[in-house]
């Protein structure tokens, strides 16, 4: 029968060598839901991310969208399919504007030419989506400035509201707190609940700021020495005495 997830990770495993990076890692994300990825450095976090978003692929398991297999679609078709991902470090295009990034993603989502995304037109679709984007993660005001010159929280503005322009289905979130100034995380972190609120999108987010993920998440996967060591609602995991001894001891 199948299965009626957004996102389904089916005994996911990666080696490299003799390392077992990966071990038979099992997730499913329900359509609409939010997800919070938790775990030590050196878990698989990111790991996992590559194997979803096709960076690499894994030694064994499957990664279903939608139900459909995906495991070894290249990155474009995936992207195709409706996968959005953001990284730990930048990945825009650092001599546009704000505006033009957005732009960019929407054109392609439109699915303009080259000439087109160089030669962009006022007013057009894709401008017009644009606008919108920026104005939902609050950019409006920078629209016209460097993408090289915002901070690292309206950087990761910027991001959302490229991902946005792509109506990816499902979109998976590495670490968007990093790098950010404490004072923007709260701002950073409204942005977020407001695209998973807003836009019905399912998410999956790695982050190691607790907190945040705890104020967003209807669920939180802990990852440990490459395996799913538990998954359950914020409150039961926070006092599961498994997780507190995978976080050296201390309460996370």
């Amino acid at each position: 029968m199948p299965s009626s997830a957004a996102l389904t990770v089916e005994s996911l495993s990666f080696q490299v060598g003799g390392a077992k990076i990966l071990t038979d890692v099992n997730l499913e994300v329900a359509p609409g839901e939010m997800i919070g990825v938790i775990g030590p450095n050196g878990a698989g976090k990111t790991t996992l991310f590559n194997m979803i978003s096709g960076i690499h692929a894994p030694t064994a398991g499957r990664v279903l969208l939608g139900g459909t297999d995906i495991t070894h679609e290249p990155i474009h078709r995936r992207a195709k399919a409706g996968l959005g991902r953001t990284f730990q470090t930048s990945n825009l295009f650092p001599g546009l504007s704000v505006a033009e990034n957005v732009r960019l993603a929407a054109q392609r989502h439109l699915g303009g030419n080259l000439s087109v995304w160089r030669f962009p037109r006022r007013g057009d679709q894709a401008s017009t989506l644009a606008a919108g984007y920026l104005d939902e993660v609050g950019l409006t005001d920078l629209a016209e400035a460097p993408a090289s010159g915002l901070s690292h929280g309206d950087k990761r503005k910027l991001e959302i509201a490229v991902l946005l322009a792509m109506d990816p289905k499902v979109i998976l979130l590495d670490e968007p707190m990093a790098g950010v100034a404490r004072a923007d995380v709260p701002g950073l972190s409204e942005v977020i609940r407001r695209m998973h609120r807003d836009h019905k999108c399912t998410v999956l987010m790695v982050e190691h700021h607790i907190d945040v993920v705890l104020g967003l998440v209807e669920r939180v996967a802990v990852l440990h020495q490459g395996t799913i060591l538990a998954l359950d609602q914020p409150d039961a995991i926070m006092a599961d005495p498994l997780v507190q001894s995978a976080y050296l001891g201390a309460p996370v």
